[in-house]
């Protein structure tokens, strides 16, 4: 074991914050979660369920707001839905069915105002305790074929301190997210983050590596939040908290690591990135793509027609 090597619990216990209003979905999401969206016939969230449970983390902390009760009832039994579906044999719905409430050991606790992500990790200290966690957004869906957490788990392992996941956006968008500071590590994919700033103008932003829904924290992170003022929009920034632990020794919970990520990634938090997330997702899906794909090819085609011929 190497000196930098982090000596110390592992990382057991995921936290998915999910109580935003989703008000850019509205009306949709005016009494369904915003997270309870399909992505053709799953609910975004239960895709996050999975990526933490495929990486090993099998204990999932859901932190809700009002309105939120469909998420805890998707990741419960259905009696007697069950009992329907054994009596007419439909043994692969009722597979489907119970999949959700057999995934982890999922539990709750409320937001009770919506204050920041920073203030939602912060709601998760009683549970977590004080073991390193991983933070799952639902905005953002990574690709089955990826290992991005388990690869981010590694990385705390051995270095210690926090991880965040980093990926290369347009100079243009950079002003969307929290926006990092790097120096290489002599790992192609992990980089030292010195610097974090949240959704920077163009001309502030210290990179174009920008820190995407997926987080590994220790838990000295609590302690930080606690003391961290309200930033920008008046809320209680995670990453605020994430760039005083990046100025700490290893004793005091830092430093902070990215890895990069060049990966699948799908971002629902929008209308438009929602569609084409709903529509890749049925491409990929064998029984849907057969019947699907043609369908959308004549479709692209004929608006693509009708659109030259607006333009002649």
């Amino acid at each position: 074991m190497t000196d930098t090597e982090h000596r110390g619990p592992g990382v057991a216990k995921a936290v998915v914050p999910a109580a935003g209003l989703g008000t850019r979905f509205l009306p949709a999401t005016k009494a369904t979660p915003k997270e309870m969206l399909p992505i053709v016939d799953k609910p975004a969230i239960q895709y996050v369920v999975e990526e933490a449970v495929d990486a090993g983390l099998d204990d999932v902390l859901m932190v809700t707001g009002r309105s939120k009760r469909s998420i805890e009832d998707h990741f419960d039994r259905a009696y007697e839905l069950e009992e329907a579906l054994r009596a007419k044999s439909d043994t692969q719905r009722l597979h489907s069915v119970r999949e959700s409430s057999e995934l982890a050991q999922v539990h709750y606790v409320r937001q009770g105002e919506p204050r920041g992500l920073g203030h939602a990790v912060l709601c998760a200290s009683a549970h977590v305790g004080a073991e390193p966690f991983a933070v799952l957004l639902g905005d953002d869906l990574i690709g089955r074929r990826e290992a991005l957490l388990k690869r981010m788990i590694q990385v705390r392992e051995t270095y210690g301190g926090s991880v965040v996941a980093l990926m290369e956006v347009e100079p243009e968008q950079v002003s969307l997210y929290g926006c990092a500071a790097i120096e290489s590590t002599g790992e192609d994919d992990v980089v030292a983050v010195t610097d974090l700033v949240e959704k920077p103008a163009v001309d502030q932003a210290p990179s174009r590596w920008a820190i995407i829904g997926r987080y590994v924290c220790d838990p000295a992170v609590f302690d930080v939040l606690r003391e961290t003022p309200p930033g920008r929009g008046g809320e209680i920034q995670l990453t605020d908290a994430l760039l005083e632990l990046a100025r700490r020794k290893p004793e005091d919970g830092g430093p902070v690591h990215g890895v990069l990520f060049r990966g699948q990634r799908y971002d629902t938090g929008n209308k438009a990135d929602y569609l084409r997330t709903v529509v890749e997702f049925a491409c990929e899906r064998p029984d849907l793509a057969a019947e699907f794909l043609p369908w959308l090819r004549e479709f692209v085609d004929r608006n693509t027609a009708d659109t030259s011929g607006a333009g002649a």
